[in-house]
């Protein structure tokens, strides 16, 4: 298996809480595609969706048995509570980071970062196509 993976996740609601839907894609590390996924979860928020996105994208990494992993979001919030830069605050945001950073730690190296939603258009583009589905 490849050595180092990037895990792209999105997690998006129409209406706040509201209809929502994650999106991931996981490339090696020269970008191609090893796996895509898109999941409708019923009921969220927007950071509720994006902790679960980025849950199911560790999920899938951990059984690729990568050495490293580099976690893209577009979701600020999130990756700055996932580097600890942030506190949780949020009581319904709890239980979700503290799955996020459990299924973290079972990878042997991982990192989080942020980019803008215009270098995240395919986890997008999915979370968004599994909405339109259930709308």
């Amino acid at each position: 298996m490849n050595k180092k993976i990037k895990i792209f996740t999105d997690g998006g609601a129409r209406g706040n809480p509201g209809p929502a839907g994650i999106g991931i894609v996981i490339t090696d590390d020269k970008g191609k595609v090893i796996k895509k996924y898109a999941e409708f979860i019923g009921k969220a928020t927007n950071n509720q969706a994006e902790y679960k996105a980025l849950i199911k994208g560790l999920e899938l990494a951990k059984e690729l048995k990568p050495q490293e992993v580099n976690c893209y979001l577009d979701s600020e919030l999130v990756v700055k509570q996932m580097r600890q830069e942030y506190r949780v605050k949020d009581k319904d945001l709890q239980p979700l980071f503290i799955k996020a950073w459990n299924a973290g730690i079972k990878l042997k190296k991982v990192s989080y970062h942020h980019i803008g939603r215009e270098l995240n258009k395919e986890a997008d583009k999915l979370l968004n196509l599994e909405l339109d589905k259930h709308a």
